[in-house]
């Protein structure tokens, strides 16, 4: 049986006396410490005090530790003041006050006081928050050991994400409106929210726009600006952001970087992942989110402290390792593979795909190529099991791997993004096919004869279409919770709103299925092609998934099998729609491996 195992580990660096921007030396790290059941952890601004959430026998603990020992420990269970605390990244925080003599977090709101009806069904923010209903912010007093419940919180509004203000009376927060109903939140950078300000008394202020989504408030080092992401509400779940600072002095709000619609070959092509905890400079005068990014490898920045960025970095060869650099990186160090990039472009927008090869070849014969394509977000990192994949020789004799952004992918920016809507289906199966004819057509040293296709989620779903679509063209497929017939999923999805906006009609939460919709989504569904789907199929669902029920991928399955077709399917139902269990990851990753060396 696999687990996830944690450990923390303690590096100290040394700068240089006369030029601080360097570093003299790094001492050998301490020993790996396990962390046993840490749910949150957050260091105080002055004396370096660490809190932790815990979690034991049934129980939540706060921690307090200094460098020597544990200072204090809180039962927060017993305190019977709320329910679990939240240590997801949509809602959780831990924040210490300024004095270091409260600490924030989020909680599920206590129901000890409340009579009810336990058959009365609650409702819960979709994927992977299926235990996250209502959210209340909580205040822990570090003297006198109290914990209290923030009040004036607006009644329609579910709090997260929540910071002290300069001053440590009163706390910024997202909030999430849940009226009329809940929709999935996780991935989706759409949902109607708004920045507030609550002061300790129970006031509470609106500080941005209406009708708009909210995400990430960072306060600069010297408290003198709140930057924030913001975005439109409903359309694509994944958007290009926009960025927005507020001059806490002043009150007034500005963008800092705009949405990008279209960008130019070597320019910015926009934000469109979460911002990390510590992004601003020590000056408070820069803000750093994603790094200088290229398709054959990829940086994600973890943290900024004191102006030592901490970046993970992958590639096809380089498994995802810490890097650290000053204020801004000149070089990588990353070595990169056999690889090189294609790029495409169709009605003005720009598209394209990273081919990674085995570096040297055991014979002159031609060789398989096996297309992967993710779900509507570009590659952000080599996993892994990816690296493994492309690494260790699984494949005998060796295969290429083909990784494909097409029109509609975040990274290139709004406009491809919006170019998809009513084309899924059609589309971004093209693209696919178009990338991997180009790419045929470069390199003889590829097998046309012996081609793949795998991916999860709408990557899952162009796998489905392009083995229905050219039946005789790829010999495998490997679909991991894929979207199979998006008029059935349309009443067991947590992100309804797409299913309409991906067909083309707009969405509303009065919306009532019609004929017309329904028809387009069965349309623009692989089970239209599967009478055609000649390729073996293996179908991996995970039985908790809210996002993509694992009934669709049941659905092709009894197609394929009421044909004799060769189809198999793993049922993982402890898992949602990531299939992110380290012993599903390797069920998933051996299966994938062992299915394509049988069909290929």
């Amino acid at each position: 049986m696999c687990s996830r195992l944690r450990y923390s580990q303690q590096w100290t660096l040394i700068r240089d006396s006369n030029e601080h921007k360097s570093i003299r030396t790094v001492l050998p790290p301490g020993p790996c410490v396990p962390v046993s059941r840490e749910l949150l952890s957050g260091l105080s601004p002055i004396r370096s005090l660490r809190a932790v959430v815990r979690e034991t026998v049934g129980h939540q603990l706060l921690e307090i530790w200094d460098q020597h020992c544990l200072r204090k420990c809180l039962n927060l269970t017993a305190l019977n003041k709320h329910g679990r605390v939240y240590d997801d990244a949509q809602f959780g925080c831990l924040s210490w006050s300024e004095c270091e003599n409260k600490l924030l977090y989020v909680a599920e709101k206590s129901t000890h006081d409340e009579e009810s009806d336990r058959s009365v069904y609650c409702e819960d923010w979709g994927e992977a928050l299926t235990n996250k209903s209502v959210p209340v912010m909580c205040v822990v007093n570090m003297q006198s050991g109290s914990v209290s419940v923030l009040q004036g919180v607006p009644p329609d509004v579910s709090p997260g994400q929540a910071l002290w203000a300069p001053g440590s009376q009163s706390v910024f927060f997202v909030g999430w409106y849940h009226e009329p109903f809940r929709l999935g939140l996780k991935y989706c950078s759409n949902r109607r929210s708004a920045l507030f300000k609550l002061d300790l008394d129970g006031n509470c202020e609106s500080l941005s726009g209406d009708n708009l989504s909210v995400s990430c408030p960072r306060l600069s080092p010297d408290g003198s600006t709140l930057i924030y992401q913001q975005g439109q509400v409903f359309g694509p779940h994944s958007q290009c952001l926009s960025l927005q600072q507020l001059d806490l002095k002043s009150g007034k709000t500005s963008t800092l970087l705009d949405v990008v619609n279209r960008p130019h070959t070597g320019e910015f092509a926009g934000v469109y992942e979460a911002l990390p905890p510590c992004c601003w400079s020590a000056d408070s005068q820069r803000v750093v989110n994603s790094l200088k990014s290229l398709m054959s490898f990829v940086w994600k920045l973890l943290t900024v402290q004191k102006d030592l960025m901490v970046v993970c970095c992958s590639s096809p060869n380089t498994p995802p390792t810490l890097v650290r650099h000053h204020f801004y990186p000149t070089c990588c160090d990353i070595k990169l593979c056999y690889s090189y990039f294609l790029s495409l472009s169709s009605a003005g927008l720009d598209f394209g795909a990273v081919l990674v090869k085995p570096s040297r070849l055991l014979h002159e014969a031609k060789i398989p190529l096996v297309v992967f394509i993710h779900g509507l977000h570009i590659i952000k990192s080599f996993s892994i099991s990816l690296w493994i994949f492309l690494n260790f020789g699984f494949f005998l004799p060796p295969v290429s791997l083909y990784l494909v952004n097409y029109r509609g992918s975040t990274g290139f920016g709004q406009d491809s993004i919006l170019s998809l809507i009513g084309q899924i289906g059609s589309q971004d199966v093209k693209d696919v096919q178009r990338a991997v004819l180009t790419v045929l057509r470069m390199d003889n040293t590829l097998d046309p004869k012996r081609l793949a296709v795998i991916g999860g989620s709408h990557g899952g779903f162009l796998s489905c279409h392009l083995v229905g679509q050219y039946p005789e063209f790829y010999k495998a497929c490997a679909a991991r919770n894929p979207v199979i017939n998006a008029a059935t999923l349309l009443g067991t999805s947590d992100i309804v709103d797409w299913r309409y906006t991906s067909v083309g009609f707009q969405y509303s939460y009065d919306q009532i299925p019609t004929a017309e919709a329904l028809a387009a989504m069965l349309e623009k569904s692989p089970i239209r092609h599967a009478a055609q789907i000649k390729a073996p199929v293996l179908l991996m669902l995970g039985g908790r998934d809210k996002r993509v029920s694992p009934h669709q991928g049941l659905e092709l399955y009894k197609a394929l099998k009421s044909r004799a077709l060769p189809v198999r399917l793993l049922w993982f139902p402890e898992d949602g729609h990531s299939l992110s269990r380290v012993d599903t990851q390797v069920d998933c990753f051996l299966n994938t491996v062992l299915w394509l060396q049988q069909h290929l």
